[in-house]
C-alpha cells in the first residue's frame, strides 16, 4: 500500500446514518488519490501532475469532446463516472508506467485488488456499482467505456507536446511504440485517433518520441 492508514475518522455523533458515515470515509480516503504522482508533467514543467489532476481532465474532456465519439447515442453520465473512478485505485496500487512492460506485469490483479478495498469501503449497493464501473472500463467492450478508454489515452499525448516532452523524453519510447500502444482510441473515437497520429508524429519531429 502506498500511502499512510486511513485518514482520520471523524467523529459524528450527530449522524445516525451509517451509510453516510461509511461515504464519508470513503470520500476521505479519496484525498489520498491527490499524493499519487503521474510520469507526467503538468505543462510549465514545475511539477508532476497527480492523478486527481489527470482524472478531473479526462471527465472534462470527455464532456466536451462527446460529438466525437463514434456512438450516436452514449451516456455520458456513466463515461463520466467511469473517468473519475477508474485511477481511484492507485492510492494502492501506484500508477504504472504504460511503457515499462515489467511494472506492468501483475498490475490488474493489483488494481482490482484495490478496487475491492476502496469501494468495498462503501455501502451497498453503491459500492458494487462502483466496482462493477471499474470493470466496464478495463474490458473496454461498451460504447461507453471505449469512448471513456479513448479519452483516458488521448490526454497524454496532447500533455507530452504541451510540456515539450519533459515527463517522457527521457524514457526514450519510439513513436512506433506509442502508436501501438494508443491505436484502441479509434474504437472510441475516428477523429480522435486522426488526432492522436498527427500529435505522435509532431512529437516524433520534435524528439520527443525516438524515431520508427
Amino acid at each position: 500500500m502506498l500511502h499512510s492508514p486511513v485518514p482520520k475518522i471523524f467523529q459524528l455523533p450527530s449522524v445516525p446514518d451509517p451509510n453516510l458515515i461509511a461515504i464519508i470515509g470513503f470520500l476521505n480516503e479519496l484525498e489520498h488519490l491527490k499524493k499519487v504522482y503521474r510520469r507526467n508533467l503538468v505543462i510549465d514543467g514545475s511539477r508532476r501532475e497527480n492523478s486527481a489532476e489527470h482524472s478531473w481532465h479526462i471527465a472534462l474532456m470527455a464532456l466536451t469532446l462527446e460529438p466525437y465519439a463514434n456512438f450516436p447515442a452514449l451516456d455520458m453520465a456513466k463515461v463520466v463516472k467511469m473517468l473519475l473512478l477508474h485511477d481511484v485505485v492507485e492510492i494502492d496500487a501506484g500508477d504504472v508506467f504504460v511503457y515499462d512492460a515489467q511494472a506492468l506485469v501483475g498490475k490488474y490483479e493489483r488494481e482490482l485488488a484495490a478496487a475491492q478495498r476502496l469501494f468495498g469501503l462503501l455501502p451497498s449497493p453503491q459500492g458494487e456499482g462502483f466496482l462493477d464501473l471499474w470493470l466496464e472500463f478495463e474490458k473496454r467492450e461498451t460504447p461507453e467505456a471505449k469512448f471513456a478508454a479513448a479519452i483516458d489515452s488521448f490526454q497524454p499525448l496532447s500533455n507530452h507536446l504541451l510540456s515539450d516532452g519533459k515527463g517522457i523524453q527521457k524514457y526514450r519510447v519510439p513513436a512506433s511504440v506509442v502508436l501501438a500502444e494508443k491505436k484502441h482510441i479509434a474504437d472510441g473515437s475516428a477523429a480522435l485517433w486522426a488526432a492522436a497520429q498527427d500529435i505522435i508524429a509532431q512529437c516524433e519531429s520534435e524528439g520527443i518520441y525516438l524515431p520508427g
